[in-house]
Formats: C-alpha cells, structure tokens, sequence
C-alpha cells in the first residue's frame, strides 16, 4: 500500500488506455450534455468540429477512470477526491481515439480536519493516440496517512 508519506512534490506517472466509442460518447451526451454536435453527424458535420466529438465532460470522466483504476492496481491509500481547478479542454476527441493520462505531484500537505490523512494536488493531462494534449486540470485528493503497524512502502511503478 502507498500512503500518504510516500507521495513526492515532482512524482509524475504515465498511465491508463482508453478507446472512445462512438455509441457510448453518444449515450453520455445524450444524459449530460445534449448538444447537437455530440449527437448528430448531420449537426457536428455542420460544427467546428465537423465530426461528432465526445463531450468535454465524458473526457473528464474517462480521466477519473483511469486514475482510479490506476490507483486501485497501484495500492494506493487514496479516500476521496477534494477538487478539480483549471479544467480546460484543450482538443476535441473523438470516437476511436485512444486516450492515456499523465499526473504530477505539485503540493502534499497535511489534513487540518482529517489528522489521518495528508492532501495532495496533482496536475492532470490526458493525451490522444497521437501525444496531442486534448483535456488538463488540477485536482487535489485526500490520501490516508501510513498506519503505525503497516508494512515499510514499496516504490511506486517506474515511468
């Protein structure tokens, strides 16, 4: 398990693949955001887009997937997410497009509500197939502090 303590200002990782479907890019926008070019190949064809693209909101969704999915295979102590700041989409995707994310430490500080817990704020990028950045953000999470009975860390996963 990696607590809390075994988190470092400049740690960054590269994880995560996710193929965007066309029918499930769809369904998401059809329920959260129902805009015509999410929707229609007629009303996209006729966008900036020119195609239909998966919603900003789905992409930021598919990124909280792959992290949590990533921090469930990695042990990770994590208890809850605190915030997103600076949440900016910065290409459009599309279906068939492969998403990966890439996280960096930038602050760790201790929990003044929660003793057993520090926050860390992490800069988040996801990028498609071809390495062009398509969503960022900030965002901070509580993680548990390393209980005084538990095991000596082991090292996070190499890039």
């Amino acid at each position: 398990m990696l607590y809390f303590e075994d988190m470092n200002v400049g740690e960054e990782e590269r994880f995560g693949s996710y193929r965007v479907q066309r029918d499930e890019a769809i369904a998401f926008a059809s329920q959260f955001d129902p805009q015509p070019f999410h929707l229609s190949d007629d009303a996209a064809r006729d966008s900036m887009f020119g195609r239909i693209a998966a919603s900003g909101w789905h992409t930021a969704a598919i990124s909280m997937r792959m992290i949590v999915d990533h921090y469930r295979e990695t042990g990770r102590a994590m208890i809850a997410g605190m915030g997103v700041d600076e949440l900016r989409w910065t290409r459009p995707v599309y279906p068939g497009d492969t998403l990966r994310c890439e996280t960096q430490i930038v602050d760790t500080r201790d929990s003044k509500s929660m003793p057993e817990a520090g926050l860390v704020s992490m800069a988040v990028q996801l990028f498609n197939q071809d390495d062009i950045p398509v969503c960022r953000y900030r965002s901070a999470a509580l993680f548990g502090r390393r209980p005084r009975d538990a095991a000596p860390a082991r090292s996070a996963p190499a890039l």
